[in-house]
């Protein structure tokens, strides 16, 4: 055979004498592919990574610049003077942040996933205002599958092709220049150092100006993309990993059960309920215009309708307000290192079950004598589908778990409640009564009228699930002394101030987050047998409270002696029997 030229190739068939010509037909694309390869411009690494600083700076940071610029003449020289100096400062602060992260083999993945996640973050930013601190990540790291779902829809994609799409495509197109290694260590120290200097002589001019604005706009520190949610992360995972290695610390080692128990002739069944993102302005109790809870005027709770929250997000409430600490002496880390609640009355003797629909107890749980009991993914037609479960499923042989032991119980129902963005998914459909709803996570889709419908049934139906418990109870008033206690873990946004969801820096948050609903129900053999003038208790239910009284009203309506127990936190002291209140007083002396 003879060697091939490119317009033909040439064979000699079996048998024959002479070779034969085989035309062969001209690739045309290979010579445009070689061109346009050939065509690609090649750039230096720092020059690809200030191009992309400037970019994430100037086009992904609309609520920092928003803030920024709030007030000024847009046509002011001085106003462009300050943000050419800011935007400066900004853009090489991120050129350090990706130099230092990216060795050249690394530049373009690391570039992609950056572009990625900062149009996912300028989505959510944008669309419901939250701020990307700690708190938040933490939040989103301890989010399930099924919520983090909820939040995943068209608009991400849209923004990902808005944000990100071009610039990963310029990304990959360019070529990288290569350079010993000497050399390029050498070109990139000098990069990141010429950056710091550039920053710092960007701020100098304006630098009174700037910090004037900050410290009247502090959240302003966690708006600036992408350094917001990589630090925010990176101290988030750093936090876990530490409190992880650490060992639990006990607290009311010597809980145990007043004398006042000796008197009681039958056992204790309390029921405490934890909502999810309801909020109190929206409760009929509390004067909202709507009757959203028609079921449990009828029941005739004590109303609090001045309660606050220790958080704006579950991660940091429901630890919160299981602790001994409460909001008053805040610490997360020592928060999270301690026991709490329900370790003290499972250490006084009083069995303690979490009955969980949504996504665990963030600990609070955990330790001897705590059962966990996750009805989420039970599979119950009517009340649950491959999404999950309405709250209905948290009675579901409740009956059972109660009549299983003889003890003193205490029975913890963690609700999915009013979770959002899907607040159309949270109810059944004969509960819903406002019209029209928001049927779709995507909020900004929707009308405020439609998210508030929405929101207003989720709430109703939650009515009905702490009534439907209420119920529960005074059918079993005949074997034990009953008592329901209701409180949400944090409010909700619904639009107000251009604000959706829930998770804003507590400094800063809203009363719509955190301010909460919180009813009791106490049965009268209950009321007798702690001694509890409820008269007394509608009166103090008016005075303000927060997620700091739960420890110790808990322990007190159980008359759980320890220590930790401190009665000015007691809601209910006031109004006990004289006699226990002064028992109670004396702690862990009166067991001596």
């Amino acid at each position: 055979m003879a060697a091939p030229n490119s317009d033909s190739l040439t064979y000699r068939p079996p048998g024959a004498a002479t070779d034969v010509a085989m035309p062969v037909p001209r690739i045309r694309g290979a010579a445009t592919l070689s061109r346009l390869r050939a065509a690609r411009p090649a750039v230096t690494t720092e020059a690809m990574l200030l191009a992309a600083a400037i970019y994430l700076t100037a086009a992904c940071n609309g609520p920092l610049w928003r803030g920024l610029l709030a007030g000024r003449p847009l046509g002011a020289l001085s106003t462009w003077g300050f943000a050419v100096a800011v935007g400066t400062a900004c853009a090489s602060a991120t050129f350090v942040l990706l130099a230092v992260a990216s060795p050249r083999a690394l530049v373009k993945p690391l570039l992609t996933l950056v572009l990625l996640a900062t149009a996912v973050a300028v989505h959510f930013m944008g669309a419901y205002g939250v701020i990307l601190d700690t708190s938040m990540l933490r939040n989103l790291l301890h989010t399930d599958f099924a919520e983090a779902r909820e939040l995943i829809g068209r608009d991400i994609v849209v923004a990902v092709l808005a944000y990100a799409a071009a610039p990963i495509a310029l990304v990959w197109w360019l070529r990288l220049t290569r350079r010993p290694p000497r050399r390029a260590i050498a070109h990139r120290v000098l990069a990141i150092c010429g950056a710091w200097v550039l920053a710092l002589a960007a701020l100098m001019p304006v630098y009174r100006d700037l910090a004037s604005v900050i410290r009247n706009q502090p959240h302003l520190r966690n708006l600036l993309t992408p350094e917001n949610y990589v630090f925010a992360l990176g101290r988030a995972l750093g936090q876990d990993t530490h409190r992880a290695a650490l060992a639990r610390v006990q607290i009311g080692e010597d809980a145990h059960l007043a004398a006042a128990w000796k008197t009681r002739t039958r056992p204790v069944l309390l029921v405490l309920i934890v909502g999810e993102t309801a909020r109190a302005d929206h409760f009929a109790l509390n004067g909202y215009a709507r009757d959203t809870t028609p079921e449990l005027a009828r029941l005739g709770v004590v109303n609090f309708p001045n309660v606050t929250s220790c958080g704006t997000a579950t991660e940091v409430s429901l630890p919160c307000m299981f602790s001994s600490l409460g909001r008053s002496e805040y610490d997360g880390d020592r928060i999270r290192r301690e026991e709490g609640l329900l370790n003290v009355l499972a250490r006084a003797g009083l069995r303690v079950v979490w009955r969980d629909n949504q996504s665990g107890c963030k600990g609070v749980c955990d330790g001897k004598g705590i059962e966990f009991q996750s009805v989420r993914h039970v599979q119950l037609p009517g009340l649950c589908t491959s999404d999950g479960c309405l709250d209905e499923i948290l009675l579901k042989d409740l009956d059972a778990t109660v009549a299983s032991d003889d003890r003193s119980q205490v029975i913890v129902m963690h609700q999915l409640g009013n979770h959002g963005p899907a607040y159309f998914s949270r109810y059944p459909e004969r509960f819903r009564r406002f019209v029209p709803t928001c049927d779709t996570p995507e909020l900004r889709h929707c009308s405020r009228e439609e998210i508030v419908n929405a929101y207003d049934n989720a709430l109703a139906y939650t009515d009905h699930v702490v009534a439907e418990t209420i119920e529960f109870l005074k059918a079993r008033s005949d074997r034990y002394d009953t008592v329901l206690l209701y409180v949400s873990d944090h409010g909700e946004s619904l639009g107000e101030h251009g604000l959706y969801l829930h998770g804003m820096p507590y400094s800063i948050a809203p009363t719509e987050q955190t301010h909460v609903p919180m009813v009791v129900w106490l049965s009268p053999e209950f009321e007798r047998s702690a001694g509890i003038d409820d008269d007394c208790l509608r009166g103090v239910a008016a005075n303000p409270a927060s997620h700091d009284n739960l420890f110790h009203s808990v322990l007190g309506l159980l008359d759980v002696e320890t220590s930790v127990y401190r009665t000015e936190q007691d809601l209910f002291s006031v109004c006990r029997a004289p006699l226990k209140v002064a028992a109670s007083r004396t702690g862990a002396g009166a067991a001596e």
